[in-house]
């Protein structure tokens, strides 16, 4: 398994950060990482989502929801063509730091035959891109909470 990892301090409450998380409609309006996806967040559902790393032309994959924890925490796993060649399950976790703030953990655990080369190629964009996406999901949260 090969990890892929970023993190930041957001001086909003985990509920706010959970709402723009999961309010799909509003990615193309402040998410340069993920900038569209549907789907409805319940264990189980698949979504549609359209990512785009820095650099890239982007793509579409369509994950299953695994995990959804309210204010916590939510994963997808999606597969390239079969399951076993290259899994990522992509995680996102909120940890509240008092009423005010929380710690945002965005990361995707990879596995499967073709992890090293597909990393290889594509880790560095895709990591770009979680840091991103991170600090415009900051900026966003802190701006609605101070408004």
């Amino acid at each position: 398994m090969r990890e892929l990892r970023s993190e930041v301090t957001i001086d909003a409450p985990a509920e706010r950060v959970w709402e723009l998380l999961t309010d799909f409609g509003s990615f193309p309006d402040w998410n340069p990482f993920m900038q569209r996806a549907s789907g409805e967040v319940a264990v189980g559902e698949k979504l549609v989502v359209f990512l785009k790393p820095p650099g890239s032309m982007g793509m579409s994959f369509k994950p299953r929801v695994v995990k959804v924890d309210p204010n916590r925490e939510l994963r997808w796993l999606g597969h390239l063509v079969i399951p076993g060649l290259f899994d990522g399950e992509h995680i996102f976790e909120i940890d509240p730091i008092g009423d005010a703030s929380c710690r945002f953990v965005q990361r995707e655990e990879f596995r499967g035959v073709l992890v090293p080369l597909i990393l290889a190629m594509i880790g560095g964009a895709t990591e770009r891109g979680f840091n991103e996406m991170n600090q415009a999901l900051k900026a966003r949260a802190e701006d609605a909470a101070s408004g």
